[in-house]
Order: C-alpha cells, then sequence, then structure tokens
C-alpha cells in the first residue's frame, strides 16, 4: 500500500554502479542532500532482492535514487509492477556511465544541481509507455536497434540480469560488481539513439547484426499505419503530451528519399518476424509482436523549479 510521503525526509538510495564508477559525486550528492533534509536515512543495496526490499520498506520517507538511466528504469519498473508509481514522488541525481535519458527528462546531471533539485525542485508528472510484458519505457524507443544502439554494458561485464526476459529490455546487472511535441527534449534523446557516440567502445556490448530493413506491421489505435508489404528502415516511438505516444515511421528509400509517416495516438502495436528494439538505455527482444500504451501523467519526478 502506498504511503503518502514527507517531503523533508528522504530515502537515499545508491546505485552500486554509481558508488563504483563515480564515487566523488556520490559523497557530493550525499552532503548535499544530508545538509539540507530534516532527515536523510541512505541505504547501499548490494543486490536486486535488496533493492527492491529497501524500496518496498520506504514508509513515509521520500525515495530519493544516485545511479544512472538503468537504475531509474529499474525502479520506476518496481513501482509501476506494485502499482505505487502513481502515488509516488520521485527524485533522482544522475551518476553512472548511462545518463542520457535522465538529462532528457529533464533532470541535472551534475551532482550538486540533481541535489538541490531534490530539495528545492517541483514535481512533474510525465507520460511513459507500459508495454505488454508490463515493461516500462520512460524516454523513447526504436524498432530495429542500430548496430552501435547495444546497451551500454556493466563496467564488470557481468552478463544481463536474471530477472530479464527475452521480451523485456535487457542490461548488464548492475549488482555483479562494480521529437515529441510538449517535451522537446526528447527530439535530442531521439537523435542520440539513432546516432549514439562510440568515443568509448569498451563499455558497448555488441548489438545484433542489422539483418536490413524490417518488414513490419505498426498500428496506432487500431489503425494500420505501415504494413508488412512496407519494409522500412526504422521506426520511433515517444511519449507527447497529454496521453499521446508520437511514432515516426521511416520507409525503405529506393533512390528518392521517403518522406517519414508520422501519427499520434495512445497505443501503439508492433508485429511482424522476430524483431529487437531499443527501449532507453536498453536492448530488447527478439519479439514478434509488442504492444505499448501511454500512461499519461504516470511518472511524478522532482525536477527544478521554472
Amino acid at each position: 500500500m502506498a504511503t503518502f510521503a514527507t517531503p523533508d525526509q528522504l530515502l537515499v538510495i545508491i546505485d552500486p554502479v554509481a558508488r563504483s564508477t563515480d564515487g566523488e559525486s556520490v559523497r557530493i550528492a550525499k552532503d548535499v542532500l544530508g545538509a539540507g533534509a530534516a532527515s536523510t536515512k541512505v541505504c547501499l543495496p548490494e543486490s536486486p532482492e535488496e533493492f527492491a526490499r529497501m524500496l518496498q520498506r520506504r514508509g513515509s520517507r521520500r525515495p530519493v535514487l544516485i545511479g544512472d538511466d538503468r537504475a531509474l528504469v529499474r525502479t520506476v519498473a518496481l513501482l509501476h509492477r506494485r502499482r505505487e508509481l502513481a502515488g509516488c514522488v520521485l527524485s533522482v541525481v544522475p551518476v553512472g556511465p548511462v545518463l542520457g535519458v535522465a538529462h532528457a527528462l529533464g533532470v541535472p546531471t551534475g551532482a550538486v544541481a540533481a541535489a538541490r533539485a531534490v530539495l528545492d525542485g517541483t514535481e512533474r508528472r510525465l507520460d511513459v509507455l507500459v508495454d505488454d510484458s508490463d515493461g516500462v519505457v520512460l524516454g523513447a524507443l526504436r524498432i530495429p536497434p542500430l548496430p552501435a544502439d547495444a546497451s551500454v554494458a556493466d563496467p564488470s561485464g557481468a552478463g544481463s540480469s536474471g530477472a530479464a526476459s527475452s521480451g523485456s529490455p535487457s542490461s548488464g546487472s548492475p549488482f555483479s560488481g562494480g521529437g515529441p511535441h510538449g517535451r522537446p527534449w526528447l527530439h535530442s534523446l531521439v537523435r542520440t539513439l539513432a546516432h549514439p557516440r562510440t568515443a568509448r567502445p569498451s563499455r558497448l556490448a555488441a548489438a545484433p547484426p542489422s539483418l536490413g530493413p524490417a518488414r513490419l506491421r505498426v498500428e496506432v489505435d487500431g489503425e494500420t499505419l505501415v504494413d508488412l508489404d512496407q519494409p522500412v528502415e526504422a521506426v520511433s516511438v515517444t511519449p507527447g503530451a497529454s496521453g499521446t505516444a508520437e511514432v515516426i515511421v521511416r520507409p525503405l528509400s529506393l533512390g528518392a528519399d521517403a518522406a517519414p509517416i508520422e501519427a499520434r495516438g495512445r497505443i501503439v502495436t508492433v508485429s511482424g518476424a522476430d524483431f529487437r528494439y531499443r527501449a532507453d538505455a536498453s536492448v530488447a527482444g527478439p519479439v514478434r509482436r509488442r504492444t505499448w500504451t501511454v500512461r499519461e501523467g504516470a511518472l511524478g519526478l522532482m525536477l527544478p523549479g521554472r
């Protein structure tokens, strides 16, 4: 059962990847939060089960996550599966190797600025995508993932988390060691997913090889946007405004550039031969059918005041 959080009482959960990759930023964030809040309880989980248990036992304390995109998505997914997301206001101090989603959502990436937003910011309700396997997408998804679009591997080199299935986003376990209207900042995230940086290849896991154009049926609110007879180069879906998602389909170009097909709707279904997709910081699949539904205002996030 969800409990109303007390704003000046914080439960600070520090992801192990954040501790191992940037201990200095973690220390700074802890100092700022400790100095500004009436009461701060710091938790250092060492396993997924311990992480989930600490979050569940937060009581009246407001949860604050210190971690990267993968920790953020995992936290939101846990709250969603427990049906506690609507009654929770989450705060994030982004620390770790993968921070694009948090930054796109409007969270400052500096430890001091992000910690100040936890203390002095305002709650904003953001739309998210929820798929038919109960997976959650905060920023954007792309089908198919480009070869360089692989999820960032665990710095320890560990494999995928045991909780991830073949149809759900998967990423390296952090416990093994070490463009849409109303949300313009997501355009930069979509560009990042389409053209990711490759300056640190040692941290990139190998993505499945590209097999060329995909043949997919894309439906938006029951209407077919593109069918199996039209090969496509890419499909992107991003939460927009007022409970809708923006869908962009890029047909295969033969000679002259083919204009992208755009639509907006609440329910997006993609089906066809086995396909993979990138959701936030992870690559998922293969699946033959997946449906995403927009949950309007599902995520309450503390962001800097306007």
